[in-house]
């Protein structure tokens, strides 16, 4: 049977209903990307024989969580005028990246409501693992809308997991924009580890996510984050990951992770200066898994978030993404299907579409070393200020959380 592997069970939430959140026709997060994403995993087989889980919706409650009644009220509202942006609307709502859209409270709590699917399946036992692609909307604020996204369903299915039999979670932000929502709801409490890798705040909206940023209070050590410059490759970008991720993950000990993948990391990405490939993203979800599996009996919720080259990129990173959650083998040197390929040319010239599932990155990296220089290694500039971003992500956080920063073995 699908989805069972070595006694882990996973669930993948899914309906045609999440692609009723759309800003605008030419918005960059176009549901287009979902419909091309499963129509893909689908193709290759692997979703075969899996049950979709339904997301349902987000209950007012259960957004009450994160954001605030008047908020949500003013959301409900939005939905009922004219789509479009609407100058001197209040809480961020009617901008150019958070257009009204009819139906927005709708929308946006169905999107909401398939994470809280995901972490229902889990607290359960119904599932080990968890996959939804339209979540990950990890900028909304308490009481804003915020980066195109309206509800905050990643801290909202933390919150609620809090409440249901977990007190530590790690929240594990990929996407190449900072992770900036959730942290804000999570940053005075010490039982949510957030950790955001990201493009560089001072080459990137939303501004945050310093290396010293690090929480208050009890929870001061609880939020880590990395930052890259622009133009890091997979080599560089894992090299950052491996420094820092497992360490903390391992120190942290979390009963269960959600994993926001957002994929806008990529070379090809309009929105970003970052130049992975989807087979560096392939193995940034496949590591996650694996400490998942080693740090917390596998439990994990995968999360889409950002990615708007939206034919050549998001379908084949976020297929791989279902692939690792449901443990389906899929190398990227396969053969994208005839059938999709077909479908991807309604939305893009012939040449645009990808022939395989990967982009024949590499997707290694070289050990980071505290020493400044690797053995044997020429240090280039590029490697250098990863080096120095690393070693300010470690300092800022480890002794915090009784690691040696500058010890490669923590």
């Amino acid at each position: 049977m699908a989805g069972i592997r070595d006694g882990v069970s996973a669930k993948v939430v899914w309906s045609p209903s999440l692609m009723d959140y759309r800003h605008s026709v030419d918005h960059p997060m176009s549901p287009r990307r979902l419909d091309l994403t499963m129509s893909l995993a689908t193709e290759l087989g692997v979703l075969q024989g899996v049950e979709m889980l339904d997301p349902g919706s987000a209950s007012d409650e259960e957004l009450l969580r994160i954001h605030t009644s008047r908020y949500i009220d003013a959301v409900k509202a939005a939905g009922d005028l004219p789509p479009g942006e609407h100058l001197g609307m209040s809480h961020g709502l009617g901008t150019a990246d958070n257009p009204t859209f009819p139906a927005m409270h709708e929308a946006s709590a169905a999107v909401a409501g398939g994470t809280m699917a995901a972490a229902r399946a889990i607290a359960s036992g119904a599932a080990t693992r968890a996959v939804s692609v339209a979540g990950g909307m990890h900028h909304a604020m308490p009481a804003a809308a915020a980066g195109f996204c309206v509800y905050n369903d990643a801290a909202v299915a933390i919150s609620w997991l809090l409440d249901n039999g977990y007190d530590r979670i790690a929240y594990v932000d990929i996407d190449v924009h900072h992770g900036d929502g959730v942290q804000t709801a999570f940053y005075e409490d010490p039982r949510v580890l957030t950790m955001s890798l990201h493009q560089h705040p001072a080459t990137l909206w939303p501004s945050t996510g310093w290396a010293s940023e690090t929480g208050v209070g009890r929870a001061e050590g609880t939020s880590v984050n990395l930052a890259f410059l622009p133009a890091v490759t997979d080599e560089l970008w894992l090299r950052g990951f491996h420094a820092v991720v497992p360490g903390v993950l391992r120190a942290f000990e979390p009963q269960i992770i959600v994993m926001q993948a957002g994929c806008d990391s990529h070379r090809e990405d309009p929105l970003a200066d970052l130049s992975l490939t989807v087979d560096g993203h392939r193995a940034s979800y496949l590591a996650l898994i694996a400490l998942a599996d080693e740090i917390c009996e596998g439990r994990i919720i995968a999360i889409g978030g950002g990615g708007y080259e939206l034919v050549r990129v998001v379908p084949r990173s976020w297929t791989h993404l279902i692939a690792a959650v449901l443990g389906v083998p899929l190398d990227p040197s396969t053969a994208v299907p005839e059938t999709w390929k077909t479908l991807a040319t309604r939305f893009t010239v012939p040449d645009r579409v990808p022939e395989t599932m990967g982009d024949g990155g590499a997707a290694t990296h070289t050990p980071w070393e505290p020493s400044g220089s690797d053995r044997g290694v020429e240090m280039d500039r590029t490697l250098a200020r990863l080096d120095q971003s690393i070693l300010d992500t470690r300092r800022s956080v480890y002794p915090l959380l009784g690691l040696d920063p500058d010890d490669p073995r923590d």
